[in-house]
C-alpha cells in the first residue's frame, strides 16, 4: 500500500522510511531530511519530469497515484504507488527513460540529491567500527581552572567505548546538521580525512567559567565545541575590560587563527555552561585541514579573476597597514574582525586573501571557508 500522507503533504520520517536507499538513514536523519524535501501535486496527464524547471539534480519518488513510464528504446510500464519498483527513486538516466505522463493525479516527493548523498556518506561514516585508540577526558574543579594554564589541562585516558564515541555523535543532527554539512570545512574535505580527523580528536569536558583558549598564548589545538555555550571575548590596549565577539553554541569551531597562522591566540574563549569540546593537535590540523583546504592562486591569475569580476581582493591586516599600501580594488577584512564582517559578503564570490608574509591571509581563507565561502590564498 502507499504511504498514507497528511492532509497538509507533510511528510515524516516514517514515510521517507519506505523508500530505497532512504530507509538505510539513522532516524535522527530521516527527521531532519523530511523537513527539507517536499511533496507535489501532478495533475493528470502531466510529465513530472518537465517540472523540474531548474534542472537540479533531484530523486524523485512516487507517493500515490498511477505515472506511465516511456523508455528509449520505445517499451512503456505503468508505475503505481505501493508497488516495489516504487521503492526506488524515477531517474530519467538511469532508467534510460524517454519521457513520463500522469494516468492519474498523482503525488511526488523531491529530494535534492546533492543534499541526500551528503546524509549517506555522513551516516555511513558514522557507522563504521570505532578503532581500539584512547581519547583523553578532563573534567576539573573550580580551584584548579585557576591554577592551570588553559593548554595544559590534566587529562585522564578512557576508552572509546566507555565515552561517547565517534558514531554516536557524529549522529547528532544539531551539531552536524545537514546545513552545516552542505557548506563549510565538511563540504570541501576529502571523506577520508573526515574519518580521520573525528579519529584523532580528544574529547575534554569543561566546567562553566573554565578558559579554553587564553589570548596571547601559543595555538595548540582546534576546537569543536560538543556541548554547551562559551564565550569568545579579545582585549585590546584600548580597553579596560574584555570586548565580547560571539557567543559559541554546539557544533562551533575556534581556536583556527592561531593554529593555521602558527601563532598567538588573539581571542580569549570561556565556558558559559558546563559542556564538553572536541579538540584536534595542530600537527594533525595541517596535516588532515589545512593543507586540503587552502589552496593559492599565483598574482597572474588573480588579477584575472578578479577583472573579470569573478573574484574579490581581500587583504587582511589592519586598517593602518592596509590604507599605507593596499592593493588597488581591494576590499579590507582585518583579521581580527572578519567574523563579524562576514554576514556582507557575497557567496557568490570568490575572495582571495593577502597579507606580507601569508600566515594572516592563511588564517582569514581558512575562516571563510569554514563559513562556506570560497576563498583562496594570494600566492607571494
Amino acid at each position: 500500500m502507499p504511504p498514507v500522507l497528511p492532509t497538509n503533504n507533510k511528510i515524516t520520517a516514517s514515510h521517507l522510511s519506505q523508500f530505497e536507499p532512504l530507509s538505510s538513514l539513522s532516524h535522527s536523519r530521516l527527521q531532519e531530511l523530511a523537513g527539507l524535501c517536499f511533496v507535489e501535486k501532478v495533475s493528470k496527464e502531466i510529465d513530472p519530469l518537465r517540472l523540474n524547471m531548474a534542472k537540479a539534480a533531484q530523486l524523485m519518488f512516487l507517493l500515490s497515484g498511477d505515472l506511465g513510464l516511456r523508455f528509449q528504446d520505445g517499451s512503456k510500464k505503468i508505475l503505481r504507488a505501493g508497488m516495489l519498483a516504487a521503492k526506488h527513486s524515477i531517474d530519467s538516466q538511469r532508467l534510460a527513460l524517454q519521457d513520463a505522463i500522469a494516468l492519474t493525479d498523482i503525488q511526488v516527493l523531491r529530494i535534492d540529491s546533492d543534499l541526500l548523498d551528503i546524509m549517506m556518506t555522513w551516516d555511513q561514516l558514522s557507522r563504521l567500527e570505532p578503532l581500539k585508540k584512547e581519547e583523553t577526558v578532563s573534567k576539573v574543579s573550580k580551584h584548579e581552572q585557576t591554577s592551570q594554564k588553559p593548554e595544559s589541562i590534566n587529562t585522564a585516558a578512557i576508552d572509546l567505548s566507555q565515552k561517547n564515541n565517534t558514531s554516536q555523535w557524529m549522529r547528532d543532527t544539531d551539531m552536524f546538521s545537514a546545513d552545516r554539512l552542505k557548506s563549510g570545512i565538511f563540504s570541501r574535505l576529502p571523506t577520508a580525512n573526515i574519518e580521520e580527523m573525528f579519529r584523532r580528536m580528544q574529547h575534554v569536558e569543561l566546567l562553566a567559567g573554565q578558559v579554553v583558549v587564553q589570548q596571547g598564548a601559543e595555538g595548540e589545538y582546534y576546537y569543536l565545541l560538543q556541548s554547551g555555550e562559551a564565550l569568545m571575548t579579545r582585549m585590546t590596549v584600548s580597553q579596560n575590560r574584555p570586548e565580547a565577539i560571539r557567543t559559541l553554541f554546539m557544533g562551533d569551531f575556534f581556536g583556527e587563527e592561531a593554529v593555521v597562522s602558527e601563532g598567538k591566540s588573539n581571542v580569549t574563549v570561556t565556558m558559559q555552561t558546563d559542556g564538553a569540546v572536541l579538540r584536534l593537535k595542530k600537527t594533525d590540523f595541517n596535516e588532515l585541514l589545512k593543507a586540503p583546504l587552502i589552496h593559492q592562486v599565483n598574482k597572474e591569475q588573480a588579477q584575472k579573476d578578479v577583472l573579470a569580476g569573478n573574484a574579490v581582493l581581500v587583504d587582511v591586516r589592519f586598517p593602518s597597514e592596509f590604507k599605507f599600501d593596499g592593493a588597488d580594488g581591494a576590499m579590507n577584512l582585518p583579521l581580527n574582525n572578519i567574523r563579524n564582517l562576514i554576514a556582507d559578503l557575497d557567496k557568490t564570490k570568490q575572495y582571495i586573501t593577502y597579507c606580507q608574509t601569508g600566515r594572516r591571509s592563511s588564517a582569514a581563507a581558512f575562516i571563510l571557508i569554514e563559513q562556506g565561502f570560497d576563498a583562496l590564498l594570494l600566492k607571494s
